[in-house]
């Protein structure tokens, strides 16, 4: 007898399944009901000791002890001390080790954490979750439009694609010749033919062996085309609400180019035909369904069968209008109007259908008697009386209608209103308060008393808002501040502007309390209708701000600022007078309006001399007005003024401002003694010894100059300016030994200035030492690797041309944000000739920095040479308008003594000349 296999042996004696792992008989799902019972406690342990004894691992006694004492549990103490008494002792001691356990853990605990916190921190940074990785992507999915999402592609389904390219493959069509279906015709047929003798002879025409009629052919495939052709025309410009057909006969070949997409096309409506006619069949009472079935077949190119499925959708739900719509829409103007008669029989409530039914008339006699048979059937529908009111041409007529619909329907706002416009002033005054009366919690009526009232010319003396304000409350109908808002900028841009005004007037403060920060969010509201145009508005919430606040800077530069840039010049001169009112003490305010109306002398001497009064030692005061009068050449009332100042206002720009007058005027040994003077009081001021200094070069003074400067830096060692102008005078002196030395002590004073490095770099390029100079750069840069100014020196004077480009690619990349930088960049495209990159780095460059007059000049010389009229008018306008202060050559010529006097345009202009 064979040996059985391993599944037919009978199992070993007590054989337990899954023993060897620890199980110890189990049941599963296939065990319920009748199952038999697992083996005893007794049997497994003869089964265990049977297998120990012979593996030779020892007594099995011995091995359950071992067991029993590896899983036993500490907290349930067994064997020397299972018969001990658990007394305080041992409380105490248990209470004991717990303190030293908590104590131990406690110590370090800080640090701990934290450094748990750097790891689990690394952690996830060096391993982060598919959240975090798509978080930037996330985010940027706030910028797509709802038209770039709509234009998504469909997903694809990707999986299996190679067998569905097969099957594609398999079930594709292609046009078979005519030769082929010709040879199938004729397959099988018998012919006669007559011989030479005159014998008939009949053969049995081959596969092969035959003439095709090619004639008959293409006859009958004309014929099919034509008749498709005039169906479609027939068909053309159908539209329906979910469809719309229009097909051109003539492109209707090029439309069948395409054989794989029409077969899949005529597939997939001939599938869609299946369900929809299983829908409809299945319950026939589903207008949908119908409606669906119908705008299939249009599709499909078959406007009979549609308006055969849609006819038979009326006859089986005739209480439903949107099926008769559907009817209607597919048939032609007289079909039309038989298919509405039968849809209003049915549906005489219809509001649609009757408007449909209206439309389809042609002449405006025929569509008012529809419409009146409407509102006989539908006296109370708001849309139907519209058109009617629609239809008038007599505005009387229009009245009368209006004045009955209101009373038939009078919870309709927009009825009330459009009576209102109708109606005489005093009428409409009438009529809205009628209106009122009936829809009580509707703004939009007291919004058009209030413009009835402007338009009457009493808008600021009937105060229908706060009515309105006090009978919305008692309504509980008040809207909320941004709807209030929103209808004030409404009425702005109709052309309401007292409107708007009384409108913010009596309700930009409805909600708030006084713990609430109202002069921020009255701001925002002004900030915010000034984006979107409506400065009127923005106008009222400042005044009403200002009413609630009315010693704030903050809101009055704000409203400041709104008149000088949406504003009116006497809007302007308006604000700041109520400013100058409201903070005497602020002289930005006073200078302000000094300036506006610096156009007549003597308004602006009176506009300083009221400010005098409240500012009596206010330097910028005493300035303006030695200014003013300087401008309009009263040369004495302006030194009479700085020696009034000097009295009064003692300051050291006061000082500064008299010893730069008199050196303007040429007056320089008054200037000179001035300037000791000054230097006498304010002896740590730099700019004081920097003028002392230029007033004897400009004497011819050189060593006295030197020694002003010497004393200068001394006094004020940390003046950059100050070095500068001592180096360069020994520098023109001829002592470049004495320069660099003072340029060296200057870093010491001032060890990380870029101004300083580069001068030195300057000095021992211009003395002909390039090596020195490029091993200064080196040192510089390694300790200013940011600098704009640094790297604009090395890249234009220290390497060769052809190294250009490749330096300021990365000069920009480790110092992004550099004007300077900017400007070295779009001079070396423009060197270059590529003059539409280098323009857009010029105004690149303006946007980091519009106070950097030095770009303006460099801009401007380029549009000299490559720009137009027009580009340079608007760059001057801009540069005015910015008026710059600051930059290397900037500087030089506008503190020049010769320019004095000079405006914005000629520095600009002077600037762009002198640069090479």
């Amino acid at each position: 007898m064979s040996r059985r296999d391993f599944l037919s042996q009978a199992p070993p004696e007590n054989y337990v399944a899954g023993l060897g792992r620890g199980a110890t008989g189990f049941t599963t799902r296939s065990d319920l009901g009748p199952a038999r019972e697992g083996p005893s406690e007794d049997q497994i342990k003869a089964a265990v000791a049977k297998r120990t004894a012979q593996l030779g691992l020892g007594d099995a006694k011995d091995d359950d002890n071992d067991d029993a004492a590896r899983y036993q549990d500490p907290d349930n103490e067994v064997g020397l001390f299972a018969g001990g008494i658990y007394d305080k002792d041992d409380e105490e001691a248990d209470r004991i080790w717990q303190e030293v356990d908590e104590k131990m853990a406690s110590r370090r605990k800080k640090q701990r954490e934290a450094r748990e916190q750097a790891e689990r921190e690394e952690y996830e940074r060096k391993n982060p979750k598919i959240q975090q990785q798509f978080a930037g992507l996330k985010r940027a999915l706030e910028s797509v439009t709802d038209e770039e999402w709509a234009n998504l592609p469909e997903a694809k389904d990707f999986t299996g694609r190679a067998k569905r390219a097969r099957q594609a493959r398999m079930e594709r069509f292609y046009a078979v010749p005519d030769s082929v279906l010709a040879s199938a015709n004729a397959q099988g047929q018998f012919g006669t033919t007559v011989a030479d003798d005159g014998t008939a002879t009949s053969t049995e025409t081959k596969p092969n062996s035959f003439q095709s009629d090619f004639r008959k052919i293409g006859e009958a495939r004309d014929k099919v085309l034509r008749a498709r052709l005039e169906q479609s025309s027939q068909t053309s410009g159908i539209a329906t609400a979910g469809s719309s057909t229009s097909i051109d006969p003539k492109g209707y070949l090029t439309s069948l180019a395409n054989v794989q997409g029409a077969e899949q096309s005529i597939g997939d409506i001939e599938q869609f035909r299946k369900m929809l006619k299983s829908a409809v069949d299945s319950n026939p009472k589903q207008a949908a369904s119908w409606i669906a079935a119908a705008r299939l077949e249009i599709a499909a190119g078959k406007p009979g069968a549609a308006r055969k499925v849609i006819a038979s959708g009326c006859e089986h739900c005739p209480k439903n209008e949107d099926i008769w719509l559907e009817n209607i829409h597919l048939n032609d103007n007289q079909n039309a109007k038989i298919i509405a008669a039968e849809a209003i029989r049915n549906n005489p409530k219809s509001v649609k259908l009757w408007v449909e039914a209206m439309k389809l008339e042609t002449d405006a006699r025929s569509r008012k008697k529809v419409i009146r048979k409407a509102l006989d059937h539908n006296p109370e529908s708001e849309a139907l009386w519209k058109e009617a009111v629609n239809l008038e041409e007599d505005v009387q007529d229009a009245r009368i209608l209006l004045a009955k619909a209101t009373e038939l329907i009078p919870n309709s706002l927009d009825l009330w209103l459009a009576l209102a416009r109708l109606e005489t002033p005093e009428k409409a005054r009438k009529v809205l308060n009628k209106a009122v009366q009936k829809i009580k919690n509707s703004h939009e009526l007291w919004v058009a008393a209030a413009r009835l009232e402007e338009q009457l010319g009493e808008g600021k003396n009937r105060p229908v808002m706060k009515n309105a304000v006090k009978f919305l409350v008692k309504q509980n109908a008040m809207p909320k501040r941004e709807e209030w808002i929103a209808e004030a900028e409404k009425c702005e841009e109709e052309g309401a502007v007292i409107t708007c005004s009384n409108i913010i007037e009596e309700t930009l403060g409805w909600g708030l309390d006084e713990d609430d920060d109202r002069k921020e969010l009255f701001m925002e509201d002004a900030k915010a209708s000034i984006g979107r145009g409506k400065y009127a508005t923005a106008r009222a919430i400042y005044a009403y701000a200002l009413r609630v606040f009315p010693t704030s800077k903050q809101l009055y530069t704000a409203a400041v600022d709104l008149e000088r840039e949406h504003g009116t010049k006497e809007g302007l001169l308006g604000a700041l007078e109520k400013a100058v009112e409201a903070c005497p003490n602020t002289e930005t305010f006073w200078l302000m309006l000094a300036k506006e109306k610096s156009a007549v002398l003597d308004d602006a001497r009176r506009v300083l001399a009221r400010a005098f009064k409240k500012l009596t030692q206010n330097e910028d005061i005493w300035l303006a007005a030695v200014k003013l009068e300087a401008d309009n050449g009263f040369i004495d009332e302006a030194r009479n003024l700085l020696k009034t100042a000097r009295q009064n206002a003692p300051t050291d720009r006061i000082w500064m401002r008299s010893v730069a007058f008199e050196r303007q005027l040429g007056n320089n040994e008054a200037a000179v003694d001035l300037v000791i003077e000054a230097l006498q009081l304010f002896s740590k001021t730099p700019k004081l010894w920097m003028m002392k200094g230029q007033i004897y070069e400009d004497l011819g003074k050189l060593p006295q100059a030197i020694q002003a400067y010497s004393d200068g830096v001394k006094a004020a060692p940390s003046s950059v300016p100050l070095w500068l102008l001592y180096s360069r005078l020994e520098e023109r002196n001829g002592n470049v030994v004495k320069a660099r030395s003072v340029l060296d002590r200057a870093r010491q004073a001032v060890p990380k200035s870029p101004e300083l490095w580069t001068e030195l770099i300057r000095l021992e390029r211009r003395a002909g030492n390039i090596k020195q100079a490029q091993t200064l750069m080196s040192t510089a840069q390694q300790q200013m690797p940011k600098s704009g100014l640094l790297w604009a020196e090395r890249i234009l004077y220290l390497e060769p041309r052809t190294q250009r480009k490749s330096l300021i690619t990365e000069a920009i990349k480790k110092v992004e944000d550099d004007p300077i930088l900017q400007v070295v960049a779009a001079r070396i495209l423009w060197a270059e000739r590529r003059l539409d990159r280098a323009q857009n780095w010029f105004e690149r460059a303006l946007l980091l920095d519009r106070d950097q007059g030095d770009t303006w000049a460099w801009y401007y010389k380029f549009l000299m040479q490559h720009g137009t009229e027009e580009k340079r008018a608007e760059l001057m306008n801009k540069c005015v308008m910015n008026d710059p202060r600051h930059g290397e050559h900037w500087q030089a010529v506008n503190k020049d003594p010769k320019n004095a006097g000079k405006g914005t345009e000629e520095i600009l202009k002077l600037v762009a000349a002198s640069l090479s």
